[in-house]
């Protein structure tokens, strides 16, 4: 790759879309191309005019310590940092804030960190995912009611990225995104493990009465070993690798392991890019276009990356008013390749990928096939061309050729019919051939307790051919749309050695999952989506060839079924709940809050 953070990129886009909207008076030095004048920083009205607010503000900074000299006149950039005890991707977060701190420091700014909320996937309840949309708020309101010119958002745990992303476009300043990088590879008895997916593996070997107590503890040992997201490919590192498609970090930023001195460094690298974001005003709605998230896609994809990564960018696109929905999926997964050959859907592990060449390599690759928007801006460079001059590619078989690629269509398929009106989407990469096209009768569950309690219940005559059916589960019904859509087998047919079967919900699943496990049906069952009609006995058909998922239920029957339909209550009567069930849009859109989504002005508030 040439040049670095500091390259000054030519023109941008200088229009804005969805709910941000440029403000201050340096709104126009971008797309004049010239640099922000020092009286021209947002953070002036604050600090730099002659009236008692701006004395207040002046006073209050010298009551923390600082001298006019070390920030009057300078960028103040937020360090927005979801570190926290309780997040072990995050762990590390608060060390890496004093690099991204001292790179402010030296690019002449003035960074002041900001905790906001952390997403733990590991212990957060009942998910994360109920709370996406808290922290794109919280990341929002903060950036615009305080006194700061831009941003460096610090995160990797699946939601976090999408909701500080969400959150910054939204506030419409300047931002570069800091990834968490991936954790160190397992280890247990010889073999290499990753986390999630072999969590699966080996909790399956557990219940089929293979792996015992000493096992279980020794893996309880060695498949985390070090700070970071998940080292497979799932939802966090999807999403991490999607930031730097879209042009919003660090060239190389999201592939960087956890614990690597290079994870500093790139620390750094971004706090001197925010500040020369801000000295251009280049805000990241003017990154983030409809060609960005293109990209976006196709990054995932050829990642063979999880499902979530669908509802995350429907969700950060319709923040810039960038339209991308389940059909942009569809049609780009039919041309782009799998060339990471990462776990699930793979053999290897982040680290492998990143000493191959990491997403510079991989996006090269794509873009020599024509697959890329080259031409686009990036934080760092003029184009996205430029951003990738120079990238290799060093292991052929981790990081795979369009010509000998993985498999031959993207890892994500969109499923259409009259069980999912609205769409259901599946990793097809990571399920068992021969269930893609398969038609069995259904078990249904009706909430994820009841998945629990009776799973292993000889009396439901569960069979291989059977299709698993967990309703009540989706983005309302959840709450939250929980990752349960990696529906357990039945213990008795472990211990025969079934592996996989057809399995159907309005949840999500995990990254790290696999399966032939069909997700985010939508609408849900829970406002009264077709899952809601299925009855233990129908028949399911499902064609992923021909993007097909049907009830062969006659409709005079459907009918009838719906008429009887009660749907349940109401769950949360106050509090955040309460907001976000009278608020949340379905899987198909997002679920991103209503009055966050839609198009409007927001103005900035009155400093002085």
């Amino acid at each position: 790759m040439t040049g670095g953070p500091g390259k000054t990129p030519g023109e941008t886009p200088g229009e804005y879309g969805g709910t941000a909207a440029p403000a201050g008076p340096a709104a126009g030095a971008a797309a004049e191309g010239r640099r922000v004048r020092p009286e021209e920083l947002r953070s002036h009205a604050w600090y730099g005019t002659d009236g008692l607010r701006a004395f207040s503000h002046r006073a209050r900074t010298r009551q923390l310590g600082y001298l006019p000299e070390e920030h009057l006149g300078k960028p103040v950039v937020a360090v927005l940092n979801t570190w926290s005890d309780i997040n072990p991707c995050h762990r590390h977060l608060r060390e890496r804030a004093e690099a991204v701190k001292r790179g402010v420091w030296q690019a002449g700014g003035f960074p002041l960190e900001f905790p906001v909320a952390t997403l733990s996937e590991t212990f957060q309840k009942p998910t994360p995912m109920l709370y996406r949309n808290l922290l794109a708020m919280e990341t929002e309101e903060l950036l615009r009611s305080y006194p700061v010119d831009g941003a460096v958002l610090m995160g990797g745990c699946d939601k976090t990225t999408p909701a500080l992303l969400m959150g910054a476009a939204s506030a419409g300043l300047p931002a570069v995104f800091v990834p968490a990088g991936p954790m160190l590879r397992g280890h247990w008895r010889g073999e290499t493990l990753g986390s999630g997916t072999d969590m699966w593996k080996y909790w399956d070997e557990r219940r089929a009465g293979r792996l015992g107590d000493r096992e279980l503890d020794e893996l309880e040992g060695g498949l985390a070993r070090s700070p970071g997201q998940c080292m497979t490919m799932g939802t966090a590192s999807t999403m991490t690798a999607c930031a730097e498609a879209l042009g919003v970090t660090v060239p190389g930023a999201s592939s960087i392991p956890a614990v690597d001195s290079g994870h500093d460094r790139m620390a750094a690298a971004a706090g001197l890019l925010a500040v020369d974001l801000v000295w251009r005003d280049l805000r990241l709605p003017q990154l983030l276009t409809r060609e960005a998230f293109e990209d976006a896609v196709t990054t995932a994809l050829a990642l063979g990356g999880s499902t979530n990564a669908v509802i995350h960018l429907v969700a950060m696109a319709g923040r810039v008013g960038v339209k991308l929905g389940l059909d942009d999926f569809d049609a780009l997964a039919r041309r782009v390749p799998v060339l990471a050959n990462i776990r699930p859907g793979g053999a290897y592990l982040m680290e492998d990928f990143h000493y191959a060449g990491g997403l510079p390599g991989l996006l090269a690759r794509l873009g020599e096939a024509g697959l890329l928007h080259l031409d686009r801006p990036t934080a760092a460079h003029t184009s996205l061309r430029e951003q990738l001059a120079g990238a290799l590619v060093h292991d052929d078989d981790v990081i795979r050729t369009t010509g000998d690629p993985l498999a031959e269509e993207g890892g994500i398929a969109v499923l259409r019919g009259n069980l999912a009106p609205d769409g259901a989407v599946i990793k097809h990469i990571a399920a068992d051939p021969r269930l893609l096209t398969h038609t069995g009768p259904a078990v249904v569950f009706d909430d994820y307790q009841e998945l629990q309690a009776r799973i292993d219940d000889p009396a439901l005559g569960i069979t291989p051919d059977s299709v698993l059916v967990l309703r009540g589960s989706g983005p309302l019904g959840g709450p939250g749309m929980p990752e349960y859509g990696m529906l357990p087998i039945p213990a008795a047919l472990l211990k025969e050695g079934v592996q996989d079967m057809v399995r159907l919900s309005d949840a999500r699943m995990s990254g790290t999952s696999y399966g032939a496990c069909v997700l985010h049906i939508a609408p849900e069952s829970h406002v009264g989506g077709p899952l809601a009609l299925v009855r233990t006995g129908d028949l399911i058909t499902l064609d992923v060839p021909a993007r097909l998922l049907r009830l062969e239920v006659d409709d005079a029957e459907l009918g009838r079924r719906r008429a009887a339909l009660r749907l349940p209550p109401a769950r949360y009567g106050r509090g955040y709940g309460s907001l976000y069930q009278e608020h949340i849009t379905q899987a198909d859109t997002g679920c991103d809050f209503d009055f966050l989504a839609r198009p409007g002005q927001v103005p900035d508030p009155c400093a002085g």
